[in-house]
């Protein structure tokens, strides 16, 4: 399976923090913003990507305890591009929803991301 087709059937089996977070960012929803979900960046797929303003939000749940290493390659990448990584647990998403949609709104408000 190639990594497009993989990106396609992550966003048809998301987790219910994706969906939850979902909710939120789609459809301009979130401060006018276009959010993508399971985007395909150069060889990685990212949960959550703000092409307009370079921003990444990826959800952790247990699995990435595992993954530390990949994750942490990965986020490099990312940042070697230009972009900002924001990195949350999955319960952070139902336990402090709002604080974590305060955060990615003052990200998405700051200076694009140098480096």
């Amino acid at each position: 399976m190639n990594k497009k087709d993989f990106a396609r059937q992550l966003r048809r089996r998301s987790t219910d923090a994706e969906r939850r977070l979902w909710y939120h960012l789609r459809d301009h929803r979130f401060c006018g913003f276009k959010f993508r979900r399971q985007a395909l960046l150069g060889d990685y797929i990212v949960d959550f990507n703000c092409h307009e303003r370079g921003l990444e939000i990826e959800l952790d749940g247990g699995q990435h305890a595992a993954r530390r290493v990949y994750d942490a390659q990965r986020d490099a990448w990312l940042r070697e591009q230009g972009l900002r990584v924001l990195r949350f647990p999955d319960n952070l998403v139902f336990k402090e929803t709002q604080t974590l949609l305060d955060v990615i709104w003052k990200a998405l408000h700051e200076a694009p991301f140098s480096g």
